[in-house]
């Protein structure tokens, strides 16, 4: 009865219930548009990373069928993808692969090992992992291997084999090589690349590539590049769609293991902001758990059909959501175009120039390279903007694999830098105004008389309780002559752990010396517990914690009234 249950839940059952016949025909558009623009990527891709042709087809055939089958969006498409692809180079690169059959076995490896983790981390419910990639991360990790692609196009767009690693290596070489370039070559990759560069530029929607791909074949069939020296794709060898044999071996290394897990996080990282781009549009939630799911079961089809590893498709994705694809239906009738033209048009595939698949990728790559947005981050924040630049010259200068842990070190460390230096603000009143307003932020907000009110707008734990504890002193130092009550406002403390409650009971024990009271407002439901299991609640004494900072300020002008009134002070009860 689970198994009948569990299949009656799939997500394309789900789908396939209530579809209606008129979505057909959006769904059938859908799916040879997303086709048309799937080929390209297919043909070109594998060669990113040194492997055959007909690794990128199964990919972008079976991923498709995978996702269909267990990814949760009605319009996400899955296939080959220019980080991913780079990121498994740099793994292969890293695993010291020896020969073809090697990374054959190798990648087959890797692919199914990314789809298994996929799974396993979204039954751990471990989406947000996503969320360490962060934006600036990305837009430098991305602008980093596309300077790395662009490189690595050399020999295909000028015919001269530069073995150099590295970025800049490569470049010095083709300069001191420049005799040996392939003219008719070059002419035929900037040529194609131009083409490319200014279809985009006047029809955007035009699926440029495919038309480069055809162009490129016709104009090598009809001059016979080729007797010209021109590099060609050569023949495919025979196309059959069979399982593979599952490298159970291999996928136990922990060194597999540690790249699979490198190429899962940056896949998933990037595949996450297109699903949740177009959940936007379409207003729709997005559950990171269960993209986990759907992206595992289309590495784990493509593994077992000898594809490569994959990741969500923005250009796909995009036809598809302009189209008006309504259900996965459309992702199954694009898996069955692309593998009916596989089998029809391999052989004509030949003719196809290197220079061609060379422009192809470099047009991608330039495509991944968003300098707006690294203006942007300069104008917001310079530090995102430091990181984001660090994360570039990581990949650039050490590599894609070892430029994926900088960047998710430099990204932890910013993180942490902010955490343990948190901003603290002094609150008073805007006369003739209702409610507290910062001072720094509002000129004609002025001081209560009598009393300190210093919002913390942070946790406050172990690494940044001694800041904390010195910036607190600091500012009561300052008023110590005049104010009787001083009162953090703990509205934004979402974290307090032991370590930051002893702050909090140092901090009262030096005010209590110099004669000023201290109190703390609006502490949340976890912290104001531990602040009683502690026993500082006891400690500050009896009505000295508030529901708010503006009843804090009732208090002590309730209690000041009262003192003058009485005509003396009482001091604080």
């Amino acid at each position: 009865m689970n198994v009948v249950a569990t299949l009656r839940n799939l997500p394309v059952l789900a789908q396939l219930r209530d579809y209606r016949v008129d979505w057909l025909r959006s769904d059938v558009a859908s799916g040879l548009s997303v086709a048309a623009v799937s080929l390209p990527s297919a043909i070109a891709y594998p060669a990113i990373a040194g492997l055959p042709t007909e690794f990128g087809l199964f990919a972008t055939i079976f991923s498709l069928v995978g996702y269909a089958l267990l990814g949760p969006s009605r319009w996400l498409m899955v296939g080959p993808d220019t980080a991913t692809c780079i990121m498994l180079a740099g793994v292969l690169a890293s695993l010291g692969v020896t020969g073809d059959a090697d990374r054959a076995t190798l990648t087959i490896a890797l692919t199914m090992a990314v789809g298994l983790l996929c799974f396993l981390a979204g039954a751990l419910r471990l989406g947000f992992i996503a969320n360490f990639l962060s934006r600036p991360m990305l837009v430098g990790f991305l602008a980093g291997i596309s300077l790395a692609l662009i490189v690595g196009q050399i020999k295909r767009l000028t015919a001269v084999d530069v073995t150099s690693d590295g970025f800049l290596r490569p470049i010095i070489a083709l300069a001191a090589r420049v005799s040996e370039v392939h003219l008719l070559t070059l002419m035929v990759g900037l040529g194609t690349l131009a083409f490319l560069r200014l279809l985009r530029q006047l029809a955007p929607s035009v699926p440029a590539p495919l038309l480069a791909i055809i162009l490129g074949i016709a104009i090598s069939a009809a001059a016979d590049l080729q007797s010209h020296g021109v590099a060609v794709l050569g023949a495919l060898p025979e196309i059959v769609f069979a399982l593979t044999d599952v490298p159970l071996r291999e996928m136990t290394s922990p060194d597999l293991v540690g790249g699979a897990m490198a190429i899962m996080l940056v896949s998933f990282g990037a595949g996450i902001i297109t699903v949740r781009s177009f959940a936007m549009k379409q207003k729709a939630s997005v559950d990171a758990d269960k993209e986990l799911v759907g992206f595992g079961a289309a590495n784990v089809m493509s593994g077992l059909f000898g594809g490569f590893p994959v990741s969500a498709s923005d250009s796909r994705t995009a036809v598809n959501f302009a189209i008006g694809g309504k259900t996965q239906l459309t992702a199954l009738i694009a898996a069955a175009t692309v593998a009916a033209a596989v089998l029809l048009i391999s052989d004509v595939l030949a003719y196809l120039p290197a220079a061609t698949l060379g422009a192809v990728l470099v047009s991608a790559a330039i495509d991944l390279i968003d300098i707006q947005e690294f203006v942007n981050l300069r104008r917001m924040s310079r530090s995102e903007f430091f990181f984001a630049v660090v994360t570039m010259l990581g990949v650039v200068m050490v590599g894609v694999l070892q430029g994926v842990f900088i960047a998710i070190a430099a990204t932890l460390l910013h993180l942490l830098w902010a955490a343990s230096y948190p901003r603290l603000a002094m609150l008073g009143r805007i006369p003739g105004q209702a409610g507290l307003y910062k001072l720094h932020r509002y000129p004609e907000a002025e001081a209560i008389a009598g009393l300190t009110i210093v919002v913390l707008q942070s946790g406050l734990v172990f690494f940044n309780a001694d800041y904390v504890k010195r910036r607190l002193l600091k500012i009561a130092r300052a008023t110590r002559t005049t104010d009787k009550w001083f009162i953090l406002d703990a509205a934004a403390v979402n974290v307090l752990d032991s370590t930051g409650v002893a702050t909090l009971a140092d901090v009262r024990e030096e005010l209590a010396e110099w004669g000023v009271a201290f109190g703390i407002a609006d502490l949340n439901t976890r912290s104001r517990r531990i602040v009683e299991r502690s026993g500082l609640k006891e400690r500050l004494g009896a009505g000295m914690t508030f529901p708010s900072a503006e009843a804090a300020v009732a208090a002590f002008e309730a209690l000041e009234a009262a003192k003058q009134g009485a005509g003396k002070y009482t001091g604080v009860s």
